[in-house]
C-alpha cells in the first residue's frame, strides 16, 4: 500500500512537471531536419555525442549524395566517412549507417521498418534511436526516448534512480501516460538545453524547482 501511494504521488508530480513543460515549450519538436524516416534514422545515428545543430549542417549534402537506403548500402565507406566526419566518431557512425541500410534493403525492401523489434535489429540502433524514428517518422509511440538530457533531468527530478537508459525508460513509462511519452522526452530535452544544463543548471530561474528533488534543496527554508 505504501509503495502504491508513493508511486501515485510520483505520477502526479510527473504529470505536473509535464504540464509546466508544455506551457514553457509549446512548440517543441524534433530538432533534426529530415524529410522521411530514413533521413531521420541516419540523422539520429549521427546525433550521438553530437549536437543536432551540427548534424543539421551535415545532412543537406549527405542526403543530396545518398537519396535512399540503396545508396547508403552501396556507398564507398571512405567517402561516406568524409561527409559525416565533423559529427565525431564518424568511422563507427558510417559503419552503422551502412550496416543498417544494407539490412533495410535486404530484409525490409528498402523501407525503414516501423516495428520496435525490427528497428532494434539494425546495426547501431538502440531504443533511443528506435523511439525517435517511431515517434517522429511514423507517429508511433513505442516508448520514452531517453537521451542524455532525459536521463539527467529525470534523475535530478527524482523520478528514477536508475542509470541504465532502458531501466530509466521503464520507470518513466510507468509514470507518464502513453500519449505523452514523446511530449515528455522532447520537452525535457528543450529544458535540459535551456535551463537544466549538465555542468551549470540554472536552478534559480527554473520553473520546476519546487517539483525537483535536487532543486528543492536549494530553496531557503523559512
Amino acid at each position: 500500500m505504501a509503495i502504491t501511494r508513493r508511486l501515485c504521488a510520483k505520477q502526479q508530480r510527473a504529470l505536473e512537471i509535464l504540464t509546466r513543460l508544455k506551457r514553457l515549450y509549446p512548440h517543441a519538436t524534433c530538432s533534426l531536419n529530415f524529410e522521411n524516416p530514413l533521413q531521420l534514422l541516419v540523422a539520429t545515428i549521427l546525433s550521438a555525442q553530437c549536437t543536432d545543430e551540427r548534424v543539421n549542417q551535415v545532412t543537406p549534402a549527405l542526403f543530396a549524395r545518398y537519396r535512399d537506403a540503396e545508396d547508403f548500402a552501396a556507398a564507398d565507406l571512405a567517402e561516406l566517412e568524409q561527409y559525416i566526419k565533423s559529427t565525431g566518431f564518424y568511422r563507427n557512425k558510417a559503419r552503422h549507417i551502412q550496416g543498417a541500410c544494407r539490412r533495410i534493403v535486404e530484409v525490409y525492401g528498402g523501407q525503414v521498418p516501423k516495428v520496435m523489434e525490427d528497428l532494434l535489429s539494425l546495426p547501431g540502433v538502440a531504443r533511443k534511436t528506435a523511439n525517435v524514428v517511431l515517434a517522429h517518422g511514423y507517429g508511433i509511440l513505442g516508448g520514452v526516448t531517453v537521451d542524455t538530457h532525459v536521463k539527467r533531468l529525470s534523475r535530478r527530478l527524482g523520478l528514477t534512480q536508475e542509470t541504465d537508459p532502458v531501466k530509466i525508460e521503464r520507470d518513466l513509462m510507468r509514470l507518464i501516460p502513453q500519449p505523452d511519452w514523446e511530449n515528455w522526452s522532447i520537452r525535457l530535452i528543450y529544458h535540459g538545453r535551456a535551463v537544466c544544463q549538465a555542468r551549470q543548471p540554472q536552478c534559480e530561474s527554473c520553473e520546476l524547482i519546487d517539483l525537483c528533488a535536487t532543486g528543492r534543496k536549494l530553496i531557503p527554508k523559512p
